[in-house]
């Protein structure tokens, strides 16, 4: 909580900072696609009872991201003589600005075979309440999918150059630029799993399959943001870009999982979290208005 605080601090200040240049600020528009990715998800099921054996398991997701599409905004200033609160800026600022970038896209990974270890120990009551128990490696009990969405909104520090300089655009029209900056993501995530070694009667590994699809959950994170990207100035007014972004991120969520079959009375769902890694790459083409 206190890291959103002083990020959103930085964001009042930003704000207030571009709100007053008055040159050579620009809005943009984009689209792309996300590239595919490993998520790299572990699955920690906390114990599950049953009336004849208790189980809990830690699984292992390969998380193989699907492409999907991304869409954002971007409202930014460069930092040229004409500009903040009527200063005059040294030469060299021109090469430097700011920008804040927001974009959302859905989030889809492929059906993967889980792998890992579960555990499993005899109820009280059963077999005269002689506890037991033991690990067992698993190759393969079944499959995990996930869906969601994740939306950045990042506050980038940026340097440009200029080539092809001519009297309509004397910085140029050619203009590479790369950013980084801290950033906001807001996900959320919705996960399905399938599998026979943990079981609503207490049985062990095959005797039933047990679904958990405990719905959806959120996650507000810090962030890592990367930019690069080259802008060409087809207009004094107009530009097209096309870029390159990289958002950094670690959330976790917090599921109650629902079995699909509640045999011999009610049984407590398996609780389990999920920590995946997001290190999303992603391309895009936009269009800007300079002013």
């Amino acid at each position: 909580m206190k890291k959103i605080k002083v990020l959103a601090v930085v964001m009042a200040m930003a704000f207030l900072f571009v709100g007053a240049a008055s040159a050579e600020m620009y809005v943009e528009g984009y689209i792309g696609g996300v590239l595919p990715a490993n998520t790299g998800q572990t699955v920690d099921v906390a114990t599950v009872p049953g009336p004849f054996f208790v189980s809990s398991a830690h699984y292992n997701f390969g998380g193989q991201m699907e492409p999907t599409v991304m869409g954002g905004v971007r409202l930014g200033t460069w930092f040229v003589p004409e500009g903040f609160a009527g200063l005059s800026y040294p030469g060299w600022m021109k090469y430097f600005g700011f920008y804040t970038d927001f974009n959302y896209q859905r989030l889809y990974t492929r059906d993967t075979t889980l792998t890992g270890t579960d555990f499993l120990g005899l109820t009280d009551g059963a077999v005269g309440g002689v506890p037991a128990g033991g690990s067992l490696a698993l190759t393969s009990v079944g499959f995990m999918k996930t869906e969601g969405t994740i939306a950045t909104w990042a506050f980038m520090f940026a340097g440009r150059y200029g080539f092809f300089p001519d009297s309509e655009v004397p910085f140029g029209r050619l203009q590479p630029y790369v950013a980084v900056g801290p950033a906001i993501m807001f996900s959320s995530l919705k996960p399905k799993i399938f599998t026979t070694a943990i079981s609503t009667l207490g049985f062990y590994n095959g005797f039933e399959e047990t679904q958990m699809s405990p719905g959806t959950r959120s996650s507000t994170d810090i962030a890592l943001a990367v930019d690069a990207g080259l802008r060409y100035m087809a207009l004094k007014n107009v530009s097209l870009d096309l870029g390159f972004k990289w958002r950094y991120a670690q959330p976790t969520y917090t599921f109650s999982g629902q079995n699909n079959v509640q045999s011999f009375g009610n049984v407590t769902p398996g609780q389990f979290t999920l920590s995946p890694v997001y290190s999303l790459f992603s391309f895009h083409a936009g269009a800007a208005y300079h002013f």
